[in-house]
């Protein structure tokens, strides 16, 4: 439910930093950031979200946060002086044409250094990128996505890469990729540019993510954020999906659901629970209302860096064969090590097991006290 701005003040007021407008103590994971941080100097935050080859589905994701309302941090409405100053966006800003390719230019100049650059969807690179273009060069000629974020980023202090396709390629840059779509790590990479990148994949990410993403970089620096091999934010990718799934026990006890609509783990159905790092499970969608997993459907891995997969995201799935992150210490040498084949399957078997002896356990004491009497 959305806060009235004067619950939002009386909530923030008692010690609470307040960034790009939204409370840090709303999005759990920050306090300790915050804690630990100074007041951030900055009233202002100038962004520029620059979609390449996008659903929009990331924008729609931000702009239906919930509280604040993202109008409210728009506007510094929620506290004066301090507030997300998004500079370009082509889908929703006002201006168009010329007009809002000079207030790109403008903001550039400005703030150079400074602003911090959003990418939503991956970056055409066959054809010289003509398969997306935004704006036009004062002659005429069409600026392509690839320009945008190859330019854009030499001058930002921040590329953050929003959206499983600017992180990983996502759906545009699957297989037969006939764009050459390729998502922002590699751009900078091909392009020599040494501005950090900040990988914040799903499909879309949750708003929290986003905003808070943001919050923390503002707040300590790159350091604050964690970041994990793939360039993802520790603060809401440090942890497997399928450790706080409300079928992980069914998977413990090796009850697995054969068709859509049966009781049980959903890994046959194709779930990518047990090899996706998010915490969907815990922060849920639509304001926290539910997520894929607890509406019936199996994770489909958007947040993972071989999103969508070579094969089919519902392909039925053997629990024997899945491959689990290096997370779990050997018990010999106590270092990480991948699951293979027999380590997980054997979990949910041994679950199973260890039911049935408890029952054969019961059983047995229950004869013996019948022969006893």
């Amino acid at each position: 439910m959305a806060l009235t701005r004067r619950e939002f003040l009386e909530k923030a007021g008692a010690g609470t930093i307040t960034v790009l407008g939204f409370s840090l103590l709303k999005i759990p994971g920050l306090q300790r950031v915050a804690q630990a941080a100074p007041a951030p100097a900055v009233a202002e935050i100038p962004v520029i979200w620059m979609a390449t080859g996008s659903c929009t589905g990331c924008s729609v994701s931000l702009l239906n946060n919930a509280a604040p309302r993202i109008q409210e941090a728009l506007l510094g409405e929620v506290l004066p002086g301090t507030h997300l100053s998004l500079q370009f966006h082509a889908t929703i800003m006002a201006g168009q044409g010329e007009g809002a390719m000079e207030t790109l230019r403008e903001t550039v100049e400005k703030h150079r250094g400074k602003y911090v650059l959003v990418v939503d969807g991956a970056t055409a690179t066959n054809e010289d990128g003509l398969f997306c273009a935004i704006g036009e060069t004062p002659d005429g000629q069409p600026i392509t996505g690839y320009q945008h974020i190859r330019d854009l980023s030499r001058d930002a202090a921040v590329v953050l890469a929003a959206g499983a396709c600017a992180s990983f390629g996502g759906i545009p840059g699957a297989p037969p990729n006939p764009t050459g779509a390729i998502p922002v790590h590699k751009l900078l990479e091909q392009e020599e540019i040494a501005t950090p990148v900040v990988n914040i994949p799903g499909c879309p990410p949750h708003p929290d993510w986003i905003v808070g993403t943001i919050a923390a970089y503002l707040l300590g620096g790159a350091a604050a954020l964690k970041l994990d091999e793939h360039g993802r934010p520790g603060l809401f990718f440090g942890q497997l999906i399928h450790d706080n799934c409300p079928y992980r026990g069914h998977f413990d006890r090796g009850e697995f659901a054969e068709h859509f609509g049966d009781h049980g783990c959903l890994i046959k159905l194709g779930c990518k629970g047990p090899i996706t790092m998010a915490d969907c499970p815990i922060r849920r969608f639509n304001n926290g209302t539910s997520w894929c997993v607890e509406a019936g459907h199996p994770c489909i891995g958007c947040c993972h860096p071989e999103f969508p997969f070579e094969k089919s995201m519902f392909e039925p799935v053997l629990p024997e064969t899945m491959q689990f992150p290096a997370l779990y210490p050997t018990p010999e040498s106590g270092q990480s090590t991948q699951a293979n084949a027999g380590t997980y399957a054997a979990m949910g078997l041994l679950g199973a097991a260890g039911f049935l002896a408890g029952v054969g356990v019961t059983a047995a004491a229950k004869r013996l006290d019948e022969a006893k009497e």
